[in-house]
This record gives C-alpha cells, structure tokens and sequence, in this order.
C-alpha cells in the first residue's frame, strides 16, 4: 500500500511538473496575399531579386509572451528571414522574381513588436533597391486577443502571418514601388 502511495504521489508530481511547463507558439507558415500577387503582376516582364534582410534586433526568432512562452517563428528562422521570405514567395507567385534579375531589393526589418494584451502586432520595415530608392512602411496590425495568457498567446502567434502580408501590401502597392523596382 505504502509503494502504490509513492507511485501515485511521483505519478501527480510529474504530472504537475509536465502541466506547470511553458509553451511555445508557433507563427503559420506564410500564406500568399492573392491581393498583393495581383499587385505585382502588373510588373510581369520585369525580374527583381531580393537579396538579405537585416534587423534592428539581428537573429531574432522569438519574442516572449506574458510568463507563457514564446511567439516563434516556423522553422526556427529569424523574423528577418521570414519576412523576406514572405517577400520572395510573393514574388514568385506573381512570376516576376529572378535570381538573376537586374534589380535588387534589400531590407531592414526596423521594429517588430506585438502586445497579447491589446492584440497589435507592430512591424516597421525599410526596402532598399540596388537602385538606390528605399520605401519605409509600417503596420499596427489589430487582432482579438484574450485575458487568458494561453489563448492571448496563441491568438498572437497566429496573427503574425497576416499582419506581414499587411505590410508586403503596403510595401507592393506604395506609390513608390514601380521606382523601387525600375532601373
């Protein structure tokens, strides 16, 4: 009786050891804006090629969440890297992007940012063309968010993927893109 006790008693432990555990939150993998491939394939006959994205914060693949866990990006990539990422299969998807094209663009991701208590994700990013313009653009990205730190979190993570289409967008359809690609 008494070891069935201590099997129980170390059983309830790990339970509770297991259940006090933070989690982690893990961003969608970047979903095409068909608005923003319809912007760019007004470009069809021009190749533009993106090159590195750089940060203010470098590296950064997680930002923490209340006492949660962590908002991370999939595969462990850098916001940066996902960000450009995004840019490449937007791109793409438009089938005006080239390796080899004579134009291109770089980036800054300058400030990205969210608060699970009011639901914003905050991205501000700076595109650079090898031809020397550069367009600045941001998105205050709004979501529902929740009291409840598990679900704030998780509704944070899950936000993250269209508050960067957002800002693909603003980047695609800002006045000054066709310089920013144009020779």
């Amino acid at each position: 009786m008494l070891r069935m006790n201590a099997i129980r008693l170390a059983g309830l432990g790990l339970l509770v050891l297991v259940a006090s555990g933070c989690s982690t939150y893990a961003v969608p993998r970047y979903t095409n804006s068909a608005d923003n491939v319809t912007a760019l394939r007004s470009l069809r006959g021009q190749e533009i090629n993106v090159g590195t994205f750089s940060a203010t914060k470098p590296g950064v693949n997680q930002i923490s969440c209340r006492a949660v866990g962590p908002i991370k990006t999939p595969d462990g990539n850098s916001f940066e890297d996902f960000i450009r990422n995004a840019l490449v299969a937007e791109l793409k998807l438009a089938e005006v992007y080239s390796a080899n094209a004579p134009v291109t663009l770089t980036g800054n991701v300058d400030q990205i940012d969210f608060s699970s208590a009011s639901g914003n994700w905050d991205i501000r990013l700076t595109v650079t063309s090898s031809n020397g313009r550069s367009i600045s653009v941001a998105e205050a990205y709004r979501f529902t968010s929740s009291f409840y730190g598990e679900t704030a979190c998780n509704q944070t993570a899950q936000a993250m993927m269209p508050a960067v289409q957002n800002v693909i967008s603003k980047l695609v359809s800002h006045p000054e893109f066709g310089a920013l690609v144009g020779l």
